[in-house]
């Protein structure tokens, strides 16, 4: 058990790192429109419950901090327990997120950004920001740490999602 928390502790840490080095990334692309609100990609509880922590919520913290952009950390939930993503080919990735989210804040109007750690296929983010289009977003933009090599996961007929 110990092992197991130091594991996530040291996992933590690094979020103000990642951050940083994603506020220099949109610093650096941001046009003057700035997004009103940032929402972090939201976990399952059952993971969150395993994890302790959700890395988006702390990345995303981080930023909207130095951005002095509102933050909003409960306002979308994961409703659906959901298979890992990365263990499934694109096709299944889509339906295994399939109405996965509920949002309950209204954002008439709003530019949102989403906040996640890793985008390999875009079909988790995809599928949130179809429930914040529902809630009235405008325009929504994704702050990703990471994606993972396209060539792995996506051939040449996938690129429309």
């Amino acid at each position: 058990m110990l092992v197991h928390a130091l594991k996530y502790r040291q996992q933590l840490a690094i979020a103000p790192v990642l951050a940083e080095l994603l506020l220099e990334t949109i610093r650096h692309q941001q046009s003057t429109d700035q997004p009103d609100l940032v929402i972090p990609m939201p976990l399952h509880p059952k993971r969150l419950q395993e994890r302790g922590f959700n890395q988006a919520i702390e990345i995303g913290r981080h930023l909207s901090q130095q951005l002095r952009i509102q933050f909003c950390h409960d306002s979308c939930k994961r409703i659906k327990n959901t298979l890992p993503q990365a263990e499934l080919p694109w096709k299944m990735r889509r339906d295994n997120v399939k109405k996965a989210f509920i949002c309950n804040q209204n954002l008439s109007g709003m530019h949102v950004a989403i906040v996640d750690d890793v985008m390999t296929t875009g079909a988790t983010l995809n599928e949130l920001a179809n429930q914040l289009r529902k809630q009235g977003a405008c325009r929504i933009t994704n702050w990703i740490v990471t994606r993972a090599q396209k060539e792995r996961f996506w051939m040449q007929s996938d690129y429309c999602f």
